[in-house]
């Protein structure tokens, strides 16, 4: 049996592989991968932005980062399931620790986010974050974009974010892809948003796969369309964990019954390989409310497959064995 070692994430300087060690002890980055402070070098950089003040209903997303990470290392110790290959072996994968801003000043913490995601993008690598409330991924976008041009969204959602805001600008985690698409920041016709179960009769012309379409048409019918409009794009991928129902993610802010399964959202995931995907989140995690950690959980398993999408974009480094 091999050695157990302890604390891969501050006792390693090496950005690739994968350790064996305690899961109920250690620095808790995610996944156990290395804490770095410096992203040369990094492929793809796991960074949380713990803000919460955007909410419309509950509290609680600012411990978000630190719930899914301390939930992240129960499954450390092996790869994905359903992968032919574990992402932290493909990929130099670190962990950037939290985005710091200023929160008595909450007018310029837009501008505090989108600059710390532009270092790091500046630095060559992929964004993996961890939220925080949804409004994180409206600076995140911005940041991506003025890199990369107008993005394709693929949007997880219990609700669409794209009420009408403020002209002048406003931090709500309602309102951030009406925003983003007003400015073009996403290319509405060839996004995709998934999971949805609130009404906003106004899409922008973002084509939309309902919770009740999802149930009724099944896992690979949404693999099929997020595919045929997706293909051959640079993709930011958000997962907000409201996607999921409450039986299965209830440590969120604004639940919505009726929503999609782990099952469903983890096969989904498993059958976007092969897309551009440029960026990704995963957002309002709000441990207070959760119950044996199992919205956490759900949300590190998603950031284990974002991993997985990461390490099979086209143009990326494969795994050797990939068919």
């Amino acid at each position: 049996m091999a050695k157990t070692a302890g604390d891969h994430a501050i006792g390693t300087g090496d950005l690739k592989g994968v350790a064996p060690e305690h899961t109920y002890a250690g620095a808790l980055s995610f996944l156990r991968c290395r804490y770095r402070d410096d992203p040369a070098g990094v492929e793809v950089a796991v960074t949380g932005v713990p803000l919460d003040t955007a909410t419309t209903n509950r509290p609680g997303a600012r411990f978000g980062p630190r719930g899914v990470r301390a939930a992240s290392a129960t499954m450390a110790w092996t790869r994905p399931y359903g992968w032919e290959f574990d992402p932290r072996e493909v990929l130099a994968v670190a962990d950037l620790g939290d985005c710091a801003f200023d929160p008595f000043h909450p007018a310029g913490v837009p501008a505090e986010i989108e600059a710390h995601a532009a270092r790091l993008l500046d630095a060559g690598c992929r964004l993996l974050t961890l939220g925080g409330d949804h409004f994180v991924s409206y600076p995140l976008l911005k940041a991506h974009a003025a890199r990369h041009g107008p993005l394709s969204l693929l949007h997880f959602d219990a609700h669409s974010d794209t009420w009408a805001g403020d002209e002048a600008g406003d931090v709500n985690h309602g309102t951030m892809f009406w925003h983003a698409a007003r400015e073009g920041l996403i290319d509405v016709e060839h996004s995709l948003q998934v999971g949805l179960r609130t009404h906003n009769d106004d899409t922008l012309g973002i084509p939309i796969l309902d919770a009740p379409w999802v149930h009724a048409h099944g896992v690979a019918a949404v693999v099929e369309r997020a595919r045929s409009l997706l293909a051959g794009r640079r993709v930011y991928l958000t997962f907000d964990i409201d996607c999921l129902d409450p039986a299965f993610a209830p440590g969120t802010g604004t639940p919505v019954a009726g929503g999609l399964s782990t099952a469903q959202a983890l096969a989904i995931l498993k059958g976007l390989r092969g897309l551009d995907l440029v960026g990704a989140d995963v957002v309002e995690v709000a441990p207070a409310y959760d119950s044996a950690e199992i919205t956490a959980l759900a949300g590190a398993h998603i950031g284990f497959e974002l991993l997985a999408l990461f390490a099979c974009r086209p143009g990326g480094p494969m795994p050797a064995d990939w068919p």
